[in-house]
């Protein structure tokens, strides 16, 4: 036992470097990655997270846009020593086209889903920007990872099953769908030395079952038949993104109860045996949706791999978020002068005690915890409403802001009850 311990302990620390290179760039990648480990070898000691976005040295300023340290924050509190892990180098450009439509048939206009070359500009960012429970996003990647993994190895599927399957579920807001976005953007990248680019193919499951209920499964079979034709690219790991997929279930309930065309049923059976099909593919990932928990399809529920729960945010990740918002704001310049923000960790350690200098990260804090029940969404707006409603000013100091904050925190909250109310 001791010795797994120590055998344990001497494993080198696995830590991801995300290099983001400029479009314009034409150095080699072998020369970008030697520059990056003289970078990393001179700054070797980190605290978490770390990004450079400007640089001393010549050739890093010409070609690259910045340098991040990524996902320490699953790993230690404690300082690290770059000298003493492993680092994995992932080297990207960001594809700056917006998306495009897969149609399906000449001279219908239906859009069947929308799509996007990964890593995309669109989504760049949205990764750090959510904040869940500790280890949600860590457990999500790693799925994925070893998915591809075990197809690599040639596993036995008969003998050990996964189906490539995932399943976020929660209440409205709280950034399923961005997470799933943000997931194939980051694995288009940690992957990236395995698959050339990422696609992303987003399907609307309203738009599918509104539209297409007299044409039975014939569209739907053509749409997967695009979706393949991506697939059939071995370079490319594609996601295949459904929202709301709980929708599936509707359409079929709807249908068994009389209040549907029959042919409905044939709509959702054909979606499930064209996402069997597709998932037997070694590089591609189904991504899904659903704010209703009950309403999921048994059928669907038993093919995914991952059913992860993704609930509004904890005191902590709204303090996170608020600090994100605040730290955004004081760069722009739009509260100013700058001061000094806390992180939760370093207010628990220095056990909550109030002081000139920790003053506003306690207000942050109770500001933060009268806001535990906003949903994602409502939050990452409450800094805008703050100002459009309570500040009025271009600039405002940040005790000033603070204080419309909480005011814009007790309005959300009223309005809330009175929806209620009104339901």
């Amino acid at each position: 036992m001791e010795g797994d311990r120590m055998e344990m302990a001497n494993q080198k620390q696995n830590i991801h470097v995300e290099v983001h290179v400029k479009s314009q760039c034409t150095a080699k990648l072998s020369e970008v990655k030697l520059h990056v480990l003289a970078l990393l070898n001179r700054h070797s000691m980190v605290f978490g997270n770390y990004r450079w976005a400007e640089f001393d040295e010549d050739f890093l300023q010409r070609n690259v846009e910045s340098v991040s340290l990524v996902d320490l924050e699953a790993i230690t509190t404690q300082p690290l020593d770059l000298k003493t892990c492993s680092v994995s180098v992932h080297i990207f450009t960001l594809n700056e086209d917006g998306p495009s439509t897969l149609s399906l048939e000449d001279d219908e206009e239906l859009s069947a889903a929308n799509h996007w070359l990964l890593p995309a500009a669109e989504f760049h960012g949205i990764w750090d920007s959510l904040v869940y429970e500790s280890g949600v996003k860590t457990e999500l990647l790693d799925y994925v990872t070893t998915t591809i993994y075990f197809s690599d190895k040639n596993v036995d599927s008969n003998l050990i099953s996964w189906n490539r399957v995932v399943l976020l579920h929660g209440p409205p807001g709280t950034g399923k769908t961005s997470l799933c976005k943000a997931l194939a953007q980051k694995l288009s990248i940690r992957l990236s030395s395995r698959y050339s680019y990422g696609q992303f193919v987003e399907i609307n499951s309203h738009s599918l079952f509104s539209k297409w209920f007299s044409e039975s499964g014939k569209l739907v079979t053509k749409m997967f038949q695009k979706i393949q034709q991506l697939i059939d690219d071995k370079d490319a790991l594609v996601f295949v993104l459904i929202d709301e997929v709980e929708s599936l279930t509707a359409a079929r309930n709807a249908c068994q109860a009389g209040t549907e065309p029959s042919d409905a049923i044939r709509v959702v059976n054909s979606v499930l045996t064209q996402l069997d099909q597709i998932k037997r593919h070694s590089n591609v990932v189904i991504l899904t949706t659903s704010n209703v928990t009950e309403k999921i399809d048994l059928a669907f529920v038993d093919r995914a791999d991952i059913k992860q729960y993704i609930g509004p945010p904890s005191e902590k990740g709204i303090y996170n978020i608020y600090l994100s918002c605040l730290e955004e704001l004081m760069k722009c310049q739009i509260i100013y002068p700058r001061q000094q923000l806390f992180t939760m960790f370093e207010l628990e350690t220095m056990g909550f005690a109030k002081s000139e200098v920790s003053e506003p990260s306690l207000n942050l804090r109770s500001i933060a915890l009268k806001s535990e029940g906003l949903s994602g969404r409502a939050l990452r707006k409450l800094p805008f409403l703050a100002h459009a409603l309570f500040v009025k000013t271009p600039t405002v100091t940040l005790e000033r802001f603070l204080e419309a904050m909480a005011l814009a925190v007790d309005k959300q909250r009223e309005e809330k009850a009175n929806l209620i109310n009104a339901v």
